[in-house]
């Protein structure tokens, strides 16, 4: 902690990003243990959050995220497209292909930035705002490889026809972007991705997580 930073306030959002981490909520007692206080100063920092919606104590008293987090939550992606946006139109440009980014939204994948080429006679139509299921589509399988494999390179992710007849995908997903899940990809009208296009993903990924740390 330096002079210019609140004791108080890092300690609220320790305690948030610990609630962020577990399923099943912590015990006044382990968040006393996480953080190395006493157990009277846990009690005022949840009281605190609670007043905010931020943290919910269930019946047996476990604290949890609040719902007050989702509304927090509302205003992260017209940010994180703002980040990404750079990336997306030098991937388009390259690639001459329509690059997206796509982010977790509860079990399905949701394109939250898309750019088009400028150059190029025909595309794929690919709008923010679509929805698809996290199983199906490049982006999607690309964020499920990174759960499955948190500890290795992912790489890039493949696919043919899973959701536009004629249209390929690839995608890799961001990696070491704390709070942030989602794959950076492009959508091309062709029966198979040609090799460059591959790497060049991956490299658009790491440079929209880069802009987001």
């Amino acid at each position: 902690m330096t002079a210019e930073t609140s004791q108080t306030l890092d300690r609220g959002l320790r305690v948030l990003k610990l609630l962020a981490d577990t399923d099943h909520g912590l015990t006044v007692t382990e968040l006393s243990t996480k953080l190395g206080v006493n157990r009277t100063v846990v009690y005022r920092l949840l009281a605190t959050l609670e007043q905010h919606a931020l943290v919910r104590r269930d019946l047996g008293g476990r604290a949890r995220v609040g719902l007050g987090v989702l509304r927090l939550g509302r205003q992260v992606h017209p940010l994180v497209r703002e980040a990404a946006l750079p990336a997306l139109r030098s991937l388009a440009e390259d690639i001459g292909a329509t690059a997206h980014l796509t982010l977790v939204d509860g079990s399905e994948a949701l394109a939250v930035a898309v750019v088009e080429p400028t150059w190029t006679d025909y595309h794929v139509a690919y709008r923010a705002g679509f929805r698809h299921p996290l199983d199906r589509g490049a982006a999607g399988r690309a964020i499920l490889a990174a759960r499955q494999s948190p500890s290795a390179d992912p790489g890039y992710t493949l696919t043919h026809g899973e959701l536009e007849a004629g249209a390929s995908g690839a995608a890799a997903p961001l990696v070491g972007v704390t709070g942030v899940e989602g794959s950076v990809g492009v959508v091309m009208l062709t029966d198979s991705v040609p090799e460059r296009v591959g790497p060049r993903v991956v490299e658009a990924a790491r440079e929209v997580a880069e802009a987001l740390r």
